[in-house]
C-alpha cells in the first residue's frame, strides 16, 4: 500500500482530534501537519501559571487550547467530555511526557507520575466516558529496547556485520527510569484495547531530532554550543543512534493513527545507524559548509548530572520500519543532511528561545 496525501486528508479533514503535549517538541510539529490536513485540532498542554504557548504561539488562533496536567484525572475528564462532544470517531495523539533520559533519574516520580499513571489516567477516562474513538495513539520510543539481553540474544536480529536490527517484535529491556515508564505506558495502552476494545496503537519512533528541540538533547547540545563558543564538549561518542527528522516523525504518527491495527505495536526511524561521534562530525561538517560556524574542537567529558548513571548507557538502536512501510508505505522523507541543514538553522535564528536551557 502506498497512502497518498489524498487519503490522509480525506480522513483527517474536519475531524476532531486531540493532541496531548502539543506545546512540547514533537507535539508541534505533529499539530502543524494536523492543522495542514484539515484535522478540528485541539491541544492539552501542561497547566502553568502563565498559560504561555512555547511552541504553538504562531498557530494559536487555529487551535482549540486546554490546559491540564496527566496527573489530575478530574481535569482529564472535563477535557475528554468536550472531546467526545466535538463528534464521534476523535483520534487522540498521545504525546505528553517526562522525556529526557538522563533527567529522569533526577526526576524519577514526576516520570513515572506523568509517563505511567498519566497514560493510565486517560486510558481510563476514555473508559469511563465510554469515548467512541477512531483510534488512541501513544507514543513509546526506542529506549524501551535497551541493550541486549545475553540470555536473549537468539532473539534479535542481526545484519552481515553484526549491527543490531529492532522491529517490533525485538525483545525489551529498559536501562533507565524514562525507559522502564514508557514500557509501562506501551503495555497499559495495549491492554485498554485487549480489555474495553478502545482501539489504541503504540508508536515507538527512533531518536528524533529537529526544530524546536529541548537544546539538552545531543543534536542540539552539539548545534548550540557549536553557535555560541569554540571548543564542543560532549560524553560518550561510541553508542550508535537511528536519527529521525522531526517532520517525518509526525508524519508517522499520523499514518499509524489512521492505518494501524488496533491493539499493536509501529516503528519506525530511518532504517540507519550512525555513532555519536560521527554524528557530531556531520554536524559540524554540514554546518561549516551552510555557513553557521567555522573550525571547532571536540572535548570528551563525563556526562555529569543529567547523563546516563552506571552501566546504564545503551549501546545501540536502529530500526527495521518495514511493517509500517508495508501499510502505509510511509518512509523518511529527508535525509539526515536534509534534516540538519533545517534544524541548524532554527538553533541559530531562535537563539532566545533555547539560550536559557542549555546545560553545557
Amino acid at each position: 500500500m502506498n497512502t497518498k496525501d489524498s487519503d490522509i486528508k480525506k480522513l483527517l479533514h474536519g475531524r476532531t482530534v486531540l493532541v496531548i503535549g502539543a506545546d512540547g517538541f514533537v507535539g508541534s510539529h505533529l499539530t502543524e501537519k494536523l492543522l495542514f490536513y484539515g484535522a478540528r485540532t485541539h491541544v492539552l498542554i501542561r497547566a502553568t501559571s502563565s498559560g504561555m504557548l512555547h511552541n504553538l504561539s504562531h498557530i494559536k488562533d487555529e487551535i482549540t487550547v486546554h490546559h491540564g496536567d496527566l496527573t489530575d484525572k478530574q481535569a482529564l475528564r472535563q477535557i475528554l467530555k468536550v472531546i467526545k462532544q466535538s463528534g464521534k470517531k476523535a483520534i487522540i495523539f498521545h504525546l505528553g511526557a517526562q522525556a529526557h533520559v538522563g533527567e529522569s533519574w533526577e526526576r524519577s516520580f514526576e516520570t513515572i507520575n506523568t509517563n505511567t499513571l498519566g497514560t493510565l489516567n486517560l486510558l481510563q477516562t476514555v473508559v469511563d466516558l465510554d469515548m467512541d474513538l477512531y483510534k488512541f495513539d501513544t507514543a513509546g520510543t526506542s529506549e524501551e529496547y535497551g541493550n541486549v539481553h545475553p540470555e536473549m540474544t537468539d532473539q534479535y536480529r542481526f545484519d552481515k556485520n553484526g549491527g543490531l536490527i529492532l522491529d517490533e517484535r525485538s525483545p525489551l529491556n529498559p536501562q533507565s527510569i524514562y525507559a522502564t515508564s514508557k514500557v509501562a505506558a506501551d503495555f497499559l495502552t495495549r491492554n485498554f484495547y485487549s480489555a474495553y476494545g478502545v482501539p489504541t496503537v503504540v508508536t515507538r519512533m527512533f531518536n528524533n531530532y529537529g526544530p524546536r528541540q529541548n537544546p539538552r538533547f545531543i543534536t542540539g547540545t552539539i548545534i548550540t554550543q557549536a553557535l555560541t563558543r569554540d571548543t564542543i564538549e560532549l560524553g560518550s561518542l561510541s553508542p550508535k543512534r537511528d536519527f529521525c527528522f522531526v517532520e517525518d516523525g509526525a508524519m508517522g504518527h499520523i499514518h499509524v493513527a489512521l492505518f494501524g491495527k488496533p491493539g499493536e505495536v509501529y516503528v519506525y526511524g530511518s532504517g540507519k545507524t550512525i555513532s555519536i561521534g560521527d554524528w557530531y562530525s556531520l554536524v559540524i561538517k554540514i554546518g561549516t559548509e551552510e555557513g553557521f560556524w567555522k573550525n571547532k574542537k571536540l572535548i570528551h567529558r563525563d556526562t555529569g548530572k543529567r547523563g546516563r548513571l552506571g552501566g546504564s548507557e545503551v549501546n545501540e538502536l536502529r530500526v527495521d520500519y518495514s511493517k509500517l512501510h508495508s501499510l502505509t508505505g510511509w518512509q523518511p522523507d529527508f535525509n539526515w543532511g536534509e534534516g540538519l541543514k533545517k534544524t541548524i538553522q532554527w538553533y541559530a535564528l531562535n537563539k532566545e528561545k533555547w539560550i536559557g536551557r542549555v546545560d553545557w
